[in-house]
């Protein structure tokens, strides 16, 4: 297991870091329609917030159902491979939305982009045939960025798996994670930037290369720890000491692990159920704060995602994500470490505090009246979270799984998570048009029209962690390994 005085390398914390970064262009090219969609995209093709609506719940399923064949996909062609297939297509669905004005011009019978724009102030069938077609072929793009983007957890959970011992990774899944907060966080700094510079086309396409640029470091610095030749038998006797602790020697846990569970014998265990509902209940949270955050600023209070005020709020929402979602994986870590906890109690504990953040939500629109940033700092709180969530979620797959069925078992539960928040954001986009529709006729608890709207979404947010937990606990109450 390696020579006690040699001084271990540290190569996995550089994969940590490669991870985090295919997170956060993971996460900044999910957000350019969002940052771009309110301002400049609706007003071209004349959408409404069930069209968004319907596109962003769509996006979900997609990812749900791509999710449920890439976590399989990732096991089957393995980590280094699996992932490059993904990013590429994910980059390359990226960059393939800028093409959706010129097809929109193209197959609609348009004579050009500038024809497309003046149909915002336009009626009848001709403005209601080009938003169909140009939400179509969003639709599309959205596909194809969904079945490269689904790669990207079960491929980054599997590394932490191979890298890191039990103790450590909810910390380094908490640290890639955080690439989540961090894409979004650069999102409003850059993206409104670039679609008021160069149009909302090329923000598109400078943020989707990021992508095809990523792939060149995965190809160089990646490799198995045994076969990696920046690991050394210290670090290497670190990775595989929760081996060592069973008396597996790590020289035969490679082989151990090739043997996969099926998808149907995993849908047996209620492990997998309790992941499935960690996952359904609050993706959608998180989903619908990335997609509609900045269409709440501009329509509760008038502020563009390119005006300074609106980069601010935006920024500084996902400046609390970012600073408080790291410590959520270093919790646990405290738990197992200082009170003597065996790392699933501990990471249900976690969980249980961080599961009490979102009931921030319930006041969001209460002190909303007041100013902008009272929701930001709100819904930062909730993001927060919900991250620190997240990352002690994945990490359970881990503790209970073995390393050969991980991939398999977060493609199952991230499918679960999309079909959730496509729930929330189909019914989010049809809510806001409804209660835009209605104003005041729209009424609950002092709310009126859209805030209204707002306000019943946000108390789902609010809920839905303390709900999933209470499940999760009635179907795992204790720790118990799953044998391949």
């Amino acid at each position: 297991m390696g020579n006690p005085q040699e001084k271990k390398t540290n190569w996995r914390w550089y994969l940590c870091s490669l991870l985090f970064v295919a997170t956060t262009i993971n996460y900044m090219d999910r957000q350019v329609l969002s940052m771009t969609y309110k301002e400049f995209i609706a007003p071209e093709f004349h959408w409404t917030d069930n069209d968004y609506g319907t596109i962003t719940s769509l996006f979900s399923i997609m990812y749900a159902i791509a999710s449920l064949l890439a976590g399989k996909f990732i096991d089957w062609m393995g980590t280094k491979k699996g992932y490059l297939w993904a990013i590429f297509i994910w980059s390359f669905g990226a960059c393939l939305h800028a093409a959706c004005g010129w097809a929109t011009v193209t197959f609609g019978g348009f004579e050009g982009i500038t024809e497309v724009a003046q149909l915002g102030k336009a009626t009848g069938a001709v403005t209601l045939a080009i938003a169909t077609l140009s939400v179509y072929l969003f639709i599309f793009c959205r596909g194809v960025l969904a079945l490269g983007e689904a790669g990207n957890f079960p491929a980054a959970i599997k590394v932490t798996a191979e890298y890191f011992p039990k103790r450590d990774r909810a910390f380094a899944t908490s640290i890639f994670n955080a690439g989540a907060s961090v894409g979004a966080l650069a999102a409003p700094l850059t993206i409104p930037v670039l679609a008021k510079a160069y149009g909302w086309e090329m923000a598109f396409i400078i943020i989707g290369v990021l992508g095809f640029v990523w792939m060149f470091f995965w190809q160089f610095m990646y490799d198995k720890p045994e076969d990696s030749k920046h690991v050394n038998a210290a670090e290497l006797a670190y990775v595989h000491q929760d081996d060592a602790a069973e008396e597996k020697p790590a020289e035969s846990a490679s082989a151990a692990d090739e043997k996969t569970i099926s998808f149907w014998k995993c849908l047996t265990f209620k492990q997998t159920w309790a992941f499935i509902t960690g996952k359904f209940f609050t993706d959608g949270v998180w989903w619908f704060f990335l997609f509609w955050a900045p269409a709440y600023f501009q329509d509760q209070f008038g502020y563009k995602a390119s005006s300074g005020m609106g980069q601010a709020l935006i920024f500084t929402l996902y400046a609390i994500v970012t600073i408080l979602s790291i410590y959520g994986g270093y919790l646990p870590k405290i738990f197992v470490e200082k009170k003597g906890m065996e790392p699933y109690a501990g990471r249900m504990r976690a969980m249980l505090i961080f599961a009490f953040f979102p009931l921030t939500a319930l006041v969001a629109q209460t002190l909303g009246v007041h100013s902008a940033w009272w929701p930001a700092i709100i819904i930062g709180l909730a993001g927060a979270g919900h991250q620190a969530w997240s990352a002690n979620l994945y990490s359970t797959i881990g503790d209970m799984f073995p390393k050969s069925t991980i991939a398999t078992i977060t493609g199952i539960g991230t499918m679960a998570g999309g079909i959730g928040s496509m729930i929330v954001q189909k019914a989010a986009g049809a809510l806001f048009t409804y209660a835009g529709e209605q104003g005041s006729a729209f009424s609950v608890l002092g709310f009126e029209g859209k805030p209204a709207g707002y306000f019943c979404v946000f108390c789902y947010c609010a809920v839905a962690y303390v709900v999933a937990w209470v499940i999760m606990k009635t179907l795992v109450p204790r720790y118990k390994k799953i044998e391949a």
